[in-house]
């Protein structure tokens, strides 16, 4: 365990930090989930919707750094792709 003041704080704030990336990456693995449900079901309407929000909730856990924003952008363009093929088909 830490034993300076200054270490006890840091691993609060790790803590913290953690719990918060944690919630963050949990609500883009549903936010994935939501959009890849309704590819599946080929629901295009539905996926367009899901596909909005998929893309807000990848945007602002890149803009808070709990994931890559490179790997944010591939992950976005990887589901547009699923869903414009829909469209298409």
């Amino acid at each position: 365990m830490a034993n300076h003041k200054s270490a006890v704080k840091r691993h609060r704030q790790s803590l913290d930090k953690a719990t918060r990336n944690r919630a963050a990456k949990s609500r883009v693995k549903n936010a994935f989930k939501e959009v890849r449900t309704a590819i599946g079901r080929k629901d295009r309407d539905k996926a367009c919707s899901a596909l909005s929000a998929a893309a807000s909730v990848l945007g602002k856990a890149a803009r808070k750094g709990t994931l890559h924003r490179r790997r944010a952008a591939r992950k976005m363009s990887r589901l547009a792709c699923a869903v414009n093929a829909i469209k298409a088909g």
